[in-house]
């Protein structure tokens, strides 16, 4: 694919996110799905949910000054929806359960879901209505839209200070799972190829345009030395640093995550995306930081190496609006992912624990 095609296939598909992107995404999903815009509104006696759940969301931002929710929510999003679909099986509690699979060590934002479950049960016309799946995917669209710019409060309400992440639609209607297994989670480690990568999303009905997109959520949040580790000292048993990483860049990197030597060692956080600040805002350096060679993740990096999803990071880091209609798209197309609806699953009254 040339640079011209990867552009005009990024602009063809983005440049009217709202109206375009809604009617077809929309179409297809409810057809194959039963999800809808503006489901709790429409067809239940919650009609506020979608409103219930952005002002927790900005209650808990004027409550925590928590910088760090909205990556931990994209996080656990993807945690959800690419085992087993979004189903709110990631939220259930148990001595094998997702949550406790190696993959999954470190997710956080458990404490916003349950105190919008809490609200939303303690409301008589939404008792027994709403999905801790769809609330996991809304307080996630409308975290990350509110908390990854600057933003300041001023009054009664948050001010966005620059163009940080967009709110996009949440088709709802989602159902709980029954089932959570540490087992079933598949989520590769942060030191899959590329071809690999893309192989993984594909499989859950996405492309390789999802698949630099989403990556691109790595422009905020933190991970542990012990997922670059390999990067920095021996990448691909080679008991040599990645030669992809810049000099520089690796040398920082080496500071901050020391090699593990003994038993009990810490294993630190660092950035995935310094440029981003303690605020974490939501920017397009990431994908600049892949071109210069000092993405802190190995799948990152990754890339550079395939034909498209290089042309599309070049696109990305050159624009931020399409970046961030792409974002939009593909954070809709994830949400997704094997839902359950109908008479399928259950609406737990505690996100943590099935009714029964």
């Amino acid at each position: 694919m040339s640079r011209e095609q990867c552009i005009l296939l990024s602009l063809l598909a983005l440049a009217a996110l709202v109206p375009i992107t809604v009617t077809v995404e929309a179409t297809d999903v409810m057809a194959r799905r039963n999800l809808r815009w503006h489901y709790y509104r429409l067809n239940t006696t919650c009609k506020y949910a979608e409103v219930y759940v952005r002002s927790q969301v900005e209650l808990y931002m004027k409550q925590h000054n928590d910088t760090t929710i909205a990556p931990k929510l994209l996080r656990l999003l993807y945690s959800d929806c690419f085992v087993n679909g979004c189903d709110g099986s990631i939220l259930l509690d148990g001595l094998n359960s997702e949550k406790t699979a190696p993959q999954n060590r470190g997710l956080g934002g458990f404490a916003l879901i349950d105190k919008i479950k809490t609200v939303l049960e303690n409301r008589k016309e939404c008792k027994g209505v709403v999905s801790c799946a769809d609330i996991l995917n809304l307080a996630t669209r409308d975290a990350v839209h509110l908390y990854s710019g600057n933003l300041t409060f001023s009054g009664k309400i948050w001010m966005n200070q620059q163009a940080g992440a967009p709110s996009y639609p949440v088709l709802t209607g989602r159902r709980d799972g029954f089932e959570s297994k540490a087992a079933s989670v598949d989520l590769p480690l942060p030191s899959i190829s590329w071809e690999a990568a893309l192989a993984y999303f594909e499989l859950k009905g996405l492309d390789v345009l999802d698949l630099t997109t989403l990556l691109g959520a790595h422009s905020t949040g933190r991970t542990h030395c012990s997922f670059i580790e390999d990067r920095l000292y021996n990448f691909n048993g080679t008991n040599k640093p990645d030669p992809n990483m810049n000099t520089s860049c690796l040398a920082e990197m080496r500071k901050k995550c020391p090699k593990r030597t003994k038993k009990g060692q810490g294993d630190p956080l660092v950035s995935l995306n310094p440029e981003s600040g303690s605020s974490y805002s939501f920017t397009n350096s990431y994908y600049s930081r892949i071109l210069s060679h000092t993405a802190v993740l190995g799948v990152d990096q990754q890339l550079l190496f395939g034909n498209d999803t290089e042309q599309i990071t070049e696109e990305f880091a050159a624009n931020f609006e399409d970046f961030r209609r792409s974002f939009a798209l593909s954070m809709s197309r994830m949400g997704n992912i094997q839902v359950l609806t109908g008479s399928q699953g259950e609406i737990r009254m505690n996100c943590h624990v099935r009714n029964s």
